[in-house]
């Protein structure tokens, strides 16, 4: 099954080379690797030299907003077009481990299996050391499974309904499910929204969400802020989009944080968040 793995990337350089390692020196090395750099023209020199060769797609950024639904479709085009059969997308932070591809792709061939986007584990990692950094090897025994999501045994699969929980740090489709579901919604931009809009889009295809268990990814630590008031016109814009689209709000836990701290109101007449006065 050839396999395209897309990464979008905009700065995080060092998140973007320890994951070219960790494609390097896994089990099943993909055909292709795509970098979408999102008005970032740093990003090929990260990945000049390295094993297994990248291709480094421009996408253009607008208005200071990352146009993260569009960058995928690009990358997803780009794989298409050379013959990918398995897209796997991966976030810039999150590292491979050594047999997410081959899991991905055992499952996604499975002669019962129906479309299907293909969720495995993401891990989260602390601080890497000041010194040495994260070493590939440790990665697995650092690593803590987000508690929200399923975290099956290696040889595992989970089917669910409840497309809510995707998310697009670690997940893989065939090309036929990509063409089924249509890609992202390019109307996103910015931070929040577009991979929550994408399960709904996914369910709305009859397309199933299933977790792999032994096709773990292992995401680096950076600093985040909790509720990311630096994205808040991003999420209160494409919260406004989704709510459109499919009838509710997503991402309510920081639109309520949001509101607890006099940063967004719900007007009483539309009953629709917008920033306070």
């Amino acid at each position: 099954m050839r396999t395209a793995v897309i990464t979008i990337a905009a700065g995080r350089h060092g998140h973007l080379a320890l994951q070219h390692a960790g494609l390097g020196g896994g089990s099943w090395v993909p055909e292709q690797y795509v970098v979408v750099a999102m008005g970032d023209p740093g990003v090929g020199a990260v990945l000049d030299g390295r094993r297994p060769a990248a291709s480094v797609v421009d996408c253009p950024v607008r208005d200071g907003r990352l146009p993260l639904a569009r960058a995928r479709n690009l990358g997803a085009a780009h794989a298409l077009a050379r013959g990918a059969e398995l897209l796997v997308f991966l976030d810039v932070d999150c590292v491979p481990g050594d047999r997410l591809l081959e899991r991905y792709a055992e499952v996604a061939r499975e002669p019962a299996r129906p479309r299907s986007l293909l969720c495995g584990t993401v891990a989260y990692l602390p601080p890497p050391d000041p010194v040495g950094g994260y070493r590939l090897a440790d990665l697995p025994a650092l690593a803590e499974p987000h508690p929200a999501r399923p975290a099956l045994a290696a040889g595992e699969t989970r089917d669910s309904t409840d497309h809510t929980l995707f998310w697009s740090l670690s997940f893989a489709l065939t090309a036929d499910t990509w063409h089924a579901v249509g890609g992202f919604c390019e109307e996103y931009e910015g931070y929040g929204g577009e991979d929550t809009d994408y399960g709904q889009r996914a369910r709305a295809a009859g397309v199933r969400l299933t977790w792999v268990g032994g096709a773990p990814a292992f995401h680096q630590y950076h600093p985040t802020s909790s509720p990311p008031t630096e994205h808040l016109h991003d999420i209160l814009r494409n919260s406004e989009l989704f709510h459109r689209r499919w009838g509710w709000w997503p991402m309510s836990g920081w639109l309520d944080a949001f509101a607890e701290r006099g940063l967004i109101r719900r007007n009483p007449a539309t009953l629709r968040w917008e920033p306070a006065p």
